[in-house]
């Protein structure tokens, strides 16, 4: 019967080892209670047939059982009313209903044992139920904590890589600041330098700076002076 089959699978699952290869255990515990309130209905459906089938079985082989008492009760008589024929006939009667009484312990037997079966089946689903029931708060608590650790971890090593950045980021400012005040002190530099120039530049390149100088120059010739030179050097001619 295929589900037989398929409740061995069940008698031969490990709700533990499940949770431990779920991906996501809060999930798969809702699942898997899912699946075995409807395994569990299937189960009690398909015992309560078996059990049936057990009954009608077991009920079937009594009353064989009893048209076989009435056979030997019937010979029995027969035998008393020195009727021997009729006893014959009973006794093959109950011979013909010992043959079929074989077959039927044989099916009482597989009713039973399917029915056991069926049972432990019951009883198991269950015993899953209930323990998935009373542990779903605790393994849904357990789930949500170890989520929010993993954040808290993702969150981290993204701290620490921003700390990475950051650090670089400093070097690199670091690095603008310096050049930054290389190029101002050369600008001061530039600076200073071209304002000596142009200052020379301006006083030799101005027409009214150098008749200015001109001036003064005239105005510092001695007449006297220039005299008694040309005496000395007419003097010297003679």
């Amino acid at each position: 019967m295929e589900i037989l089959k398929r409740f061995r699978d069940i008698m031969a699952s490990n709700i533990n080892a499940m949770l431990d290869e779920a991906e996501d255990p809060e999930k798969m515990i809702d699942q898997y209670l899912r699946d075995l309130n409807s395994d569990l209905g299937k189960v009690k459906a398909e015992t309560a047939a078996i059990m049936a089938a057990e009954k009608r079985e077991r009920r079937e082989l009594d009353e064989l059982k009893q048209e076989m008492d009435d056979m030997q009760r019937y010979a029995v008589k027969a035998l008393e009313a020195n009727n021997e024929d009729d006893a014959r006939k009973f006794l093959q009667r109950k011979a013909e209903l010992a043959e079929k009484e074989k077959t039927m312990k044989t099916a009482v037997e597989i009713a039973a044992a399917n029915t056991t079966q069926m049972r432990q089946m019951h009883d198991k689903l269950e015993s899953d139920i209930g323990e998935l029931e009373s542990r779903r708060a605790e393994l849904k608590g357990k789930a949500s904590v170890a989520k929010t650790q993993k954040r808290m971890n993702d969150m981290g090593s993204s701290i620490n890589s921003s700390g990475e950045r950051i650090s670089a980021f400093d070097k690199m400012e670091e690095k603008i600041n310096q050049e930054l005040d290389e190029a101002m002190a050369m600008s001061e530099l530039n600076k200073s330098s071209g304002t000596d120039i142009n200052d020379l530049t301006k006083k030799y390149s101005s027409d009214a700076d150098v008749d200015a100088e001109l001036d003064s120059l005239k105005s510092g010739i001695n007449v006297d002076d220039e005299l008694e030179s040309l005496k000395s050097q007419l003097n010297k001619g003679e």
